[in-house]
Formats: structure tokens, sequence, C-alpha cells
């Protein structure tokens, strides 16, 4: 597979290529103009560069730490040509993603074996495809050999129940739920003594998306963590973000709540094909040093990959 991983193939490739499309286009027209007419990278063009990166949602700070790698590169270098840009900046926030250690160590959707359940508490604001993270991800386990339950914590709204049944009935994966306004832990508490009675591999939670009052919805995760660790010693053994990529700085607002609310420790961004934004996984994964696990590319099941970031860069630069 040369630069890819094994588990990346070309179908998975290609949907990764037409989800980025949008921020590819918007991202290598706008450095196309700012390049346009120099013959090699200098002081005007790293200005000019800055404010590509800026207004595509890569976020100020990661801007310019990005505008300063380049500007060491350049002065390394000696002299870069405009027509090696591409490859410079593919290189550069590879880099810079790299020292982040902003991956998962995932590489497929298998789960640990030294422990059973392993219990994913998901979390994110209202309308941000969290649910439907969920429904993807318990296909997507399935898939690979995993037996897999659902708990809809987020008993506040009749809807997300009603929507996470939908997904398991859709994947064939059995719902834990309560009736409307029970206490998410209660959810929490029966669906993970329910996956040690029946050996399952994988239990994802859903909690309520609400950010109005952030020590409410801290006392509420805290809650629902602590109950899961009493049945399930170590549980939640991930929590996971959901973000809406096409929000741009949104997004970033979103993480910070979250991140002090709870002990995020990955991300999963979504509906990045609908959107010209999808630069703000790179700020994101680089303000934060949370690893980016899964990112959202269509509405298909099998839209929803596992984040590699060369990939991920390279689908943004252009092949080598």
């Amino acid at each position: 597979m040369g630069f890819f991983s094994k588990f990346f193939n070309k179908e998975k490739k290609e949907t990764l290529d037409n989800g980025l499309d949008r921020t590819k286009q918007g991202l290598l027209s706008k450095i196309t103009r700012a390049v346009a007419g120099k013959s090699k990278v200098d002081d005007d063009v790293l200005d000019e560069l800055e404010e590509v990166f800026i207004t595509s949602d890569v976020g100020v700070d990661t801007t310019l730490r990005i505008i300063d790698r380049l500007q060491k590169r350049v002065a390394r270098d000696k002299y870069v040509s405009s027509s090696e840009l591409n490859s410079l900046l593919r290189d550069e926030i590879c880099q810079l993603l790299a020292e982040n250690n902003n991956e998962s160590d995932a590489d497929d959707f298998s789960v640990p074996a030294d422990h059973k359940p392993h219990v994913i508490m998901v979390v994110g604001v209202n309308g941000v495809g969290k649910t439907t993270t969920i429904g993807k991800l318990a296909a997507q386990f399935k898939a690979a050999g995993n037996s897999v339950m659902l708990g809809a914590a987020d008993t506040f709204r009749a809807a997300a129940v009603e929507q996470l049944e939908i997904w398991g009935e859709r994947v064939g994966v059995p719902v834990i739920k309560k009736h409307e306004g029970a206490k998410p832990d209660a959810v929490a508490f029966e669906t993970l003594q329910r996956a040690k009675e029946a050996g399952t591999d994988v239990v994802l939670i859903d909690t309520a998306g609400r950010l109005h009052n952030k020590k409410n919805l801290m006392d509420e995760l805290t809650k629902i963590r602590s109950v899961m660790d009493r049945v399930v010693p170590g549980a939640p053994h991930e929590v996971l973000l959901v973000l809406d990529g096409s929000t741009g700085q949104n997004a970033f607002e979103q993480a910070r709540q979250f991140v002090a609310a709870t002990q995020v420790n990955e991300l999963a961004i979504t509906k990045l094909d609908g959107t010209a934004k999808g630069g703000v996984v790179i700020g994101i994964s680089d303000q934060f040093k949370i690893p980016v696990k899964y990112i959202g590319l269509g509405e298909d099941i099998n839209d929803l990959q596992v984040f590699h970031k060369k990939e991920f860069v390279e689908s943004l630069f252009g092949e080598k």
C-alpha cells in the first residue's frame, strides 16, 4: 500500500477524497491565489497563507504555528519555490500533528481484548450527529465481529431515544432504554449490567447534549461515569466527543465546553463532506491535544472512518 496503512484501502481513500473535496478545492484555490505571480515562498506569500488558513477554520493559534514552521523551513532551505508549497505544507502539517500525538492508536474497528465489555460514553451537543455516529459505530463494530449494545441515556429527548432505537433495529443490536425523563445514570447502570451478563464486547452510551448550564452537564456526566465504573471497573474506557465539522469555529467552542465538563479522550468530527471547513480537524486536534479517532464523510454507514492524519492531509493537498 506504500504511503497508506494496510487498513486504508482504495475504496476508503476514494471516500476520503470525495468527502474532503469541497475543503480541498477551497483551500487549494486560496493557496493558488496566494502564490500567483510568485516564483518562491517569501514573506508576502507567508502573510497570504496566514489569511488562507485562518479563513479555512484552521484556527488562529494553529495557523501561527504552521506559518512559524514554514518560515523556519524556508530559512533553512534558503529557496523554496511556490510549486513546492503543497508538498511542504503536507509535510509540515503532518509533522505538527505527529508531534502532538493527535492520532488514535486504532487502525480499524477492533476493540481491546483484555476487558469486556469495552465501554464508550458518547457526548456532544444536539444536532452534531451524535446519535447517528453511535449508530454507524455500532454497525462498524458489529461488522468487525464484535457484539454490541446501545444505552439510551439521553433521556431528556424522546426523539433521541427513538432515533437510537431505529439505529438498533437497522444494525441488529439491542438498545437499553427507560421512560422519558428517567435518570441517565440509571440507564447506564442497567445497560452495563445487561452487557456483562450477555458477555457483550462493546457498549455505546448516548448522553444528553445540553450546554446551557455547564455545571448541570458536568454533574450529570460525572454521575454516569461513576455508576459505570461501579459496574465495570475502569469504565468508560473512552469518552468520545462528537463535533460537527461544518460549524467551523463553533466546534472549537463546543470542544472547550465539553473538555472542561468531562474527561474527553477522543474526538469524532462529522459532516465533513458537506462543508469547506475541513481545516477545523487540523486546528482542533492541534489545540486540544486530544486524538481525532473518527471522521464522518457522508450519510452511508461506511462513510464513518477511523482518522489517519497522513491520509487526511494527503487528501487535502493532493498526491505526491
